[in-house]
């Protein structure tokens, strides 16, 4: 895969997991605010959702290779139970979801939660420690305006 160079229609893609669903509709619902807020209103925001973490770099690699958007974001959250599995899913759809970025050329939004407890997820899903879905969110649309910045900046 190949950086793309040509530009990007306006529109978003949200991955989401559907495993601990109570905390990724939360985590989704506050990255489509967000990025309505930011530009991408009804209509230009497309939300995908998948069985669980692991699938998410996948398909989110199969969205932005449609060439429809101009940045994602990537919802789920991972709770650690009593094995080690935690750790290498947390891990590794971490590494893929950066690869998958940096493949493309393209923010990706992380707003994969990687907490002990439900309750924690919960807290960063819209409770007492803000949303992360909606910060991921802002911190893709923050890119983009970046990375649109340097092409102008480059282009001139």
């Amino acid at each position: 895969m190949t950086a793309r160079k040509a530009a990007r229609p306006p529109r978003a893609l949200i991955v989401a997991s559907r495993y601990n669903e109570a905390v990724t509709r939360r985590l989704a619902g506050g990255a489509a605010d967000a990025l309505s807020a930011g530009g991408f209103g009804t209509g230009h925001v497309d939300t995908v959702w998948v069985a669980g973490a692991w699938e998410l770099p996948l398909v989110l690699d199969r969205g932005i290779a449609t060439d429809r958007y101009a940045l994602a974001v990537a919802v789920g959250a991972i709770v650690r139970g009593e094995t080690p599995h935690f750790d290498v899913l947390a891990a590794e759809v971490t590494r893929q979801l950066g690869i998958v970025s940096l493949s493309y050329g393209i923010p990706v939004g992380f707003a994969l939660l990687t907490c002990d407890t439900l309750e924690q997820a919960l807290a960063r899903a819209g409770g007492t420690h803000g949303n992360k879905g909606t910060e991921a969110a802002e911190a893709a649309l923050e890119s983009l305006r970046m990375l649109r910045r340097l092409a102008a900046d480059a282009a001139s």
